[in-house]
């Protein structure tokens, strides 16, 4: 079992998106993810956010949300701990998992995402209330999602 962050920076309508195309052997490799990791030992989740977004962008947070718990369930558990922000100090520098590119909500979508990444993507655009997520793959195919304890209807 593992814990994880997630952020999605955000300003002018745009999301700050990691291109993972770097690090070899990555089980993301050619996805679009926010920013993020795996906490360390004795980390909070806030302490797991503010050192990943500072690693992965040269950027220290002064604005942030926590905006759900997504639990994903593979040949793995892992439980993410999902956040937005909106104020930062700092500039931003290259990433040595992949390249950092801010880019319009709209067009998030037409991203290679993990399909789970779609349904917390939207619930962040609805700005819904606090959730909690399940998600189960097998392999990178999704096989079921459940919101707030009620299972969801599959994507056409």
């Amino acid at each position: 079992m593992k814990n994880t962050t997630l952020c999605y920076l955000q300003r002018d309508g745009a999301y700050l998106m990691l291109h993972r195309n770097k690090k070899p052997d990555d089980e993301n490799a050619g996805l679009w993810l926010g920013v993020g990791g795996k906490f360390e030992e004795g980390e909070s989740p806030e302490d797991c956010l503010l050192r990943e977004v500072r690693e992965e962008t040269g950027l220290s947070l002064t604005s942030y949300r926590l905006r759900g718990v997504v639990t994903f369930v593979s040949t793995w558990t892992e439980y993410m701990f999902l956040y937005t922000a909106d104020a930062w100090t700092g500039q931003l520098t290259a990433c040595s998992e992949g390249d950092l590119v801010w880019v319009e909500r709209e067009r998030v979508g037409a991203l290679e995402l993990w399909e789970g990444d779609r349904i917390f993507l939207r619930l962040l655009a609805e700005d819904a209330p606090f959730f909690s997520l399940k998600l189960v793959y097998d392999g990178p195919r999704l096989t079921r999602a459940v919101l707030d304890g009620r299972e969801l209807a599959p994507e056409p």
